[in-house]
């Protein structure tokens, strides 16, 4: 027995010896690769005049050409003619705005995938959870300060979407009550969350509205309340406003990053969602993941997760790996100086335009000290949260439509309808063009 062992030992010594020569012997030629390199080359070597993207996945034609995807309000064969009766498109929460610096970075976050590539339902552990891009999350977390996950369980999912309603179901049954949970938010706050929830008709929960509504009573039942920090749409750093034995809290932190917000310290909550859309600007890649203190509840979710989708897709999971490890390389450094200047000159741009009139206000987001940044920062929200100041101007949304701004309804907040929310974080074409329809505004 003992010397079958010493042999096997052997043997795998030398075929690891033997990848590992092939692996690093970086001077040999491409071989099927090849192709698939120059096809994403080409592609991504169609300019589209600046305002638009062609892609490998898109239209082609006349069955060889790549057609250009044009930015909003850009048109023509290469996006080069300006739509001049087009509406800012401010409406969608599409992270745009980090495209050039992934686009600066086209070697370091590109990646080729073998066509037999993860065929397999699962990993060789038997999980769906890849173990490298785990700790790379754990990794990046450390790094930037922002969220405390030693000790704690990491779970995948399809965005943040998914894991939203798999901390509701599994926070829902951990009371073992005859009478479903009721759900809350504090106003303003993200519509997914009463969307989604009545979407499902669980016979487990249900959604009830504000939470505030639930503050001054005692027995309320199981409780579990949605807090968005920063918040979507205004940026605030909330906290959970119900506490007590029967209240959970499902923290909402795809925006806890130093692009968006400062971070004053490591969020140590009990339940909290991150997304890669919101922290590298891939939001197409669905992927998403939950920190979770209590077992109990990773179990459930995982559960959740394991019998809705069979896990994430092995393909996301390796383009997050890839991402996450570009981010990594300069401890968060290149990416979140980058965000973050980007978004502060965008809030400052919005900031001077609007102060032009008494007509609208913004949200107040004062200078905070970061502890990643070492430094007290100045405010560079994802999102403009505008209120229509006049008293006959009831109607903001309108208003501003009319002003050919698309922007979102306060009502789909919860809020009055004198709110809208305005994207900051498309593309720069889309800023600039809500610049200058925002600029004819005031003006008039």
């Amino acid at each position: 027995m003992g010397k079958a062992q010493s042999s096997y030992a052997v043997i795998l010594a030398f075929s690891l010896l033997v990848n590992l020569l092939v692996y690093t012997d970086g001077e040999r030629e491409l071989s099927w690769s090849k192709r698939a390199a120059q096809e994403a080359e080409q592609v991504a070597a169609i300019s589209c005049s600046g305002h638009g993207r062609a892609y490998l996945d898109g239209l082609v034609l006349y069955g060889i050409k790549p057609v250009c995807e044009c930015n909003p309000c850009y048109g023509g064969p290469d996006c080069s003619m300006f739509l001049t009766d087009c509406a800012a498109n401010a409406g969608s929460g599409d992270p745009y705005f980090l495209e050039p610096f992934w686009m600066q970075r086209a070697a370091k976050s590109a990646i080729l995938v073998a066509g037999w590539h993860r065929m397999g339902y699962t990993f060789p552990d038997s999980s769906y959870i890849s173990t490298q891009l785990e700790a790379s999350i754990h990794k990046v977390h450390a790094i930037v300060g922002n969220a405390v996950t030693k000790g704690k369980y990491i779970i995948f999912g399809a965005g943040s979407t998914q894991l939203l309603n798999a901390a509701v179901h599994a926070l829902a049954l951990e009371n073992n009550s005859s009478s479903p949970a009721t759900v809350v938010a504090s106003i303003p706050y993200y519509r997914l969350y009463k969307t989604q929830t009545e979407f499902f008709r669980s016979v487990d929960y249900q959604f009830e509205g504000d939470a505030t509504s639930l503050q001054n009573i005692s027995d309320a039942g199981n409780v579990i309340e949605f807090v968005t920090s920063p918040n979507n749409p205004d940026g605030k750093l909330n906290k959970a406003v119900l506490q007590g034995p029967n209240s959970s809290a499902i923290y909402d932190r795809v925006y806890y990053w130093p692009h968006f917000t400062a971070i004053p310290t490591a969020a140590n909550d009990d339940l909290m969602i991150f997304t890669l859309s919101k922290l590298t600007g891939h939001a197409g890649t669905r992927f998403g993941w939950a920190v979770v203190k209590n077992k109990s509840v990773y179990q459930t979710m995982t559960e959740y997760i394991s019998e809705s989708s069979n896990g994430i897709s092995r393909d996301a999971q390796l383009r997050a790996l890839k991402l996450l490890n570009v981010v990594l390389e300069t401890g968060g450094r290149e990416i979140f100086e980058f965000g973050y200047d980007t978004m502060k000159n965008r809030w400052e741009k919005l900031t001077n335009t609007l102060s032009v009139s008494n007509r609208f206000s913004l949200q107040k987001i004062e200078p905070q000290y970061c502890t990643y940044f070492q430094k007290i920062r100045e405010p560079s929200p994802a999102y403009a949260w505008v209120k229509c100041e006049r008293e006959e101007d009831k109607d903001c949304y309108k208003i501003l439509e009319e002003a050919k701004v698309d922007g979102r309804r306060g009502s789909a907040y919860a809020a009055e309808e004198r709110y809208v929310r305005l994207s900051l974080i498309r593309s720069q074409d889309d800023f600039d063009i809500l610049i200058q329809r925002l600029s004819q505004l005031v003006k008039e």
